[in-house]
């Protein structure tokens, strides 16, 4: 039997176990040596099989532990609820922060604030002149102590100059809130999303296993003169995420 149809065998086999919760996220797969008893296979077989699971990030090698199943706990993303009114006005929060906590999980952010020559793509999309200039806010977003996503937000410097959007730390209640209090309340969003490998830098930032792809999630905001206010640009690990979209039909 061909090299490679034995590998992908014991990765199947590896693999049905993992989906069937026999291997629960956390648990010790056997050691190579046990994989090529159990399977009657080479350690090459063995660790091209292993390869191919931690490339589809169901598995992780660790320094001490050997190789365990990865968490695979997505976050459940629904875009259309970003405006809609939370229950509780007095304890308004931002939009990331209430759906993470909505799901019983912990949500925290690390946030740099400053002032850009936006990038042809964000300037067009900002409907912005050559010369003009964008707040970005920059934000590292974890769930449970773990980095999730990016989310870089920019808006044109001329419509939040001298607001919180402009300044250092966290908004509470959230950019869209000061956008609406600015008199520029976004009322209608344009959503483009597509898929890709990492960047160098988004692997170290996200702390990505090997073979993990993102998903690149657009999102253009428009007030009522369908003036562009805010371009969102959220990078989220497609092995944590999961975005849900639901439309009612007439």
């Amino acid at each position: 039997m061909a090299r490679s149809t034995l590998y992908q065998l014991v990765a199947s086999e590896l693999r049905r176990t993992i989906y069937s919760g026999a291997l629960a996220p956390g648990d010790q797969l056997p050691t190579e040596a046990e994989l090529m008893l159990a399977h009657q296979v080479s350690r090459n077989t063995v660790r091209l099989a292993l390869g191919e699971l931690v490339n589809e990030g169901l598995i992780t090698r660790t320094p001490r532990r050997g190789t365990v199943v990865r968490e695979r706990r997505p976050l459940l993303i629904h875009p259309q609820r970003e405006f809609q009114p939370q229950p509780s006005p007095g304890e308004a929060r931002e939009a990331f922060a209430w759906a993470v906590s909505r799901e019983g999980r912990q949500p925290s952010q690390n946030i740099e604030v400053s002032i850009v020559q936006p990038a042809e793509e964000i300037a067009s999309r900002l409907e912005l002149a050559d010369d003009e200039l964008a707040v970005v806010r920059r934000r590292l977003r974890f769930v449970d102590g773990q980095p999730y996503n990016t989310n870089d937000s920019y808006f044109p410097l001329a419509l939040v100059s001298g607001s919180e959007i402009a300044r250092p730390g966290d908004i509470t209640r959230g950019a869209n809130k000061v956008l609406e209090e600015l008199g520029h309340a976004q009322v209608r969003m344009v959503d483009d999303i597509w898929a890709r490998m990492p960047t160098s830098s988004e692997v170290d930032r996200l702390q990505l296993q090997l073979g993990t792809p993102v998903i690149v999630y657009v999102r253009v905001g428009y007030d009522e003169d369908d003036t562009p206010v805010r371009v969102a640009v959220s990078v989220l690990p497609a092995d944590k995420h999961l975005i849900r979209y639901e439309l009612e039909g007439r």
